[in-house]
């Protein structure tokens, strides 16, 4: 789908009929979107679940389109990618979470450059997840405020230390800046006072929490009224949600009372399926809880992995529910077609605008598929999902009519061959157009910046072994190897900083963390461990160096200065403990010395 939207004056003439309402003041509408983390759609009143109770998001589901056929992808930040440029999430680089698959190609446009492209003031609150290290950011991709977490929660390796949802430290446009309060409510209330700022001319915010995303911490006040229910597996999940929709009614009272809701359209959906309202059976059938009759959750190809609740809020519209088969990757072409956005250059998207379904129209018939790869490079066929409105094609061998069989018990695939056989034609398309970057890297800049931090949650390996990814990792002192991929874009002499704790905790290498603090029902953060390490070695394609450890080192890292010229490189760098096991470390720093190739000391070093 091509677009190169041109920005006119929005007028009620422009879009008469269904959405007329919006432009009925001449301005173009504002958008909030609500992206909650890994809640499934049966952890919604308006989705069907008796006992969770959500007033305030089944209010917005009430007024709005309540889409029940609407996918994402399988997991986290897959779905983001899809999101925020239209395209299926293989395609744009990002198939995983961790290992640097979870890095947005730098060469995608995105809906939040789309939207200041347009005149709009934008703004991201809570989980990017997209990468961590320029130009990856979200405020290199197109937001011009950002408060935000690292990596995909809060907590995880990249984020900042010894956080724990409570009176945090995130990053307000890339610098760490204290927090009061619990995240959730910290996200809302940044994002009322960007709307505020800015409520004189539309604005594009993007609430993306982290909640309910494990660890499932939260004031007892949310969970204790789902304690000792014999339906309910996990009081701490369905408390996260209370929260956020207790914030959902107080940014929906802002609105009112600033007149913001006549002229707002109002975004809530999910990034995937559930990962703690209900459990599973090892085939991903429910045992407990309620999934809106689905089989699977989060990372499943089966629909509880992927089926997720999307609400629709335009200003003057009566509910509405849509069960038409609809994805993820059409949310950027639909808010385009709805505030008639302009994008920075042609696109080619993979979705489709849904605006004709908001107006009574028909969609066309579709055939879409996900996938769940979490692997290193893409795996063909790998637990695949081919879907129309009425098949599901799970690894292109079980055929399931999802009309009579939402719950996909029944394969049927011996009765239907030509079906089968024309769902693995349609994915084999699919693959060819969406795996492009396969086996394709993105590379974390050197050198734009004064210093770069690159992240163990990051480390590419061809085995596919999963890093130290989140803090409890390395204080534990999980040990993985790997490699970062690189491009240094100013030859100069650079300084290596190799360390075992987070720049911002001042431990020392050989020391170990201390406990951290109570946050919820008595959990802590435990004592991280100390390491025997006696040497640490870095690699940077043919340069090698080597420094031993002495037992006495109080040091916070292992410094190397490191001449390099431009170019795309893999960074390798290790510990070697006291038994000669090697494993990369957790954070490496890499800093600007002297840029200069002219240098002395550059020319020394170059030539040594």
């Amino acid at each position: 789908m091509k677009l190169y939207y041109r920005k006119n004056h929005l007028t009620a003439a422009v879009f008469a009929g269904l959405l007329s309402n919006l432009y009925s003041q001449n301005t173009a509408p504002n958008v909030i979107f609500i992206l909650t983390d890994d809640q499934g759609s049966g952890d919604l009143g308006c989705y069907g679940n008796k006992e969770i109770k959500t007033p305030n998001i089944d209010a917005l589901a009430n007024k709005g389109f309540r889409f029940t056929n609407f996918h994402s992808g399988t997991t986290s930040a897959p779905t983001r990618a899809g999101l925020l440029t239209g395209k299926n999430g293989n395609s744009t680089g990002v198939w995983h979470t961790i290992q640097g698959r979870s890095y947005l190609d730098t060469e995608e446009v995105t809906l939040p450059e789309t939207f200041s492209n347009s005149g709009y003031a934008t703004g991201i609150f809570g989980k990017w997840h997209l990468g961590d290290a320029y130009p990856y950011r979200p405020q290199d991709r197109g937001f011009q405020e950002s408060l935000i977490h690292g990596g995909g929660g809060v907590g995880q390796q990249p984020d900042f230390w010894g956080n724990t949802y409570f009176n945090d430290t995130y990053f307000q446009n890339g610098i760490p800046e204290k927090q009061t309060g619990y995240c959730t409510d910290v996200w809302f209330n940044e994002a009322i006072q960007f709307i505020d700022k800015n409520k004189e001319k539309p604005f594009f915010c993007y609430l993306a929490l982290n909640a309910p995303h494990s660890p499932y911490h939260v004031e007892e006040r949310y969970a204790a009224p789902y304690r000792n229910l014999p339906n309910i597996p996990n009081p701490e999940f369905y408390g996260m949600i209370a929260n956020i929709d207790e914030n959902v009614g107080k940014i929906r009272e802002y609105l009112a009372k600033n007149g913001l809701d006549k002229n707002t359209i109002v975004v809530y959906m999910t990034d995937n399926g559930t990962a703690g309202g209900s459990t599973f059976d090892k085939d991903g059938f429910l045992k407990k809880g309620y999934n809106c009759g689905m089989r699977g959750s989060k990372a499943s190809h089966y629909d509880g992995g992927h089926r997720v609740p999307f609400i629709l809020s335009i200003p003057g519209e009566k509910g509405k529910e849509i069960t038409t088969l609809t994805s993820y990757i059409d949310f950027m072409p639909t808010l385009i077609d709805l505030c008639n956005l302009k994008t920075p250059r042609q696109v080619n998207l993979d979705g489709i605008s849904l605006k004709p379904l908001l107006q009574g129209k028909k969609a066309p018939n579709r055939t879409l598929v996900v996938d769940t790869q979490r692997e290193e490079f893409l795996k063909k066929g790998k637990m695949s999902c081919v879907m129309t409105e009425k098949w599901r094609l799970i690894n292109g061998t079980e055929l399931y009519n999802i009309n009579t069989d939402k719950e996909q018990r029944t394969n049927i695939a011996s009765k239907y061959p030509k079906v089968v056989a024309q769902l693995n034609a349609e994915y084999e398309v699919w693959w060819t157009k969406t795996s492009v970057r396969a086996n394709q890297y993105q590379y974390i800049n050197i050198g734009a910046q004064t210093a770069t931090t690159l992240f163990s949650h990051d480390l590419h390996n061809e085995q596919n072994k999963i890093p130290a990814w989140n803090q409890e990792m390395v204080r534990q002192g999980v040990y993985s190897s790997g490699y970062w991929t690189v491009e240094v874009t100013k030859a100069g002499l650079y300084h290596f900083q190799i360390m075992r704790w987070a720049p911002e905790s001042n431990l020392s290498l050989l020391g170990e963390a201390p406990a951290g603090r109570v946050v919820s029902n008595g959990n802590t953060l435990k004592t991280g461990k100390e390491l025997s390490i006696t040497a640490a070695k870095l690699k940077v394609d043919s340069l090698e160096f080597t420094a031993t450890i002495t037992n006495n080192f109080n040091g916070k890292s292992i410094d190397f200065l490191v001449p390099l010229e431009p170019g795309k490189f893999k960074i390798a760098a290790e510990f070697i403990d006291n038994k000669k096991i090697s494993f990369s470390p957790y954070y490496i720093v890499v800093k600007t010395h002297e840029s200069h190739p002219k240098s002395p000391f550059f020319k020394k070093l170059k030539n040594a």
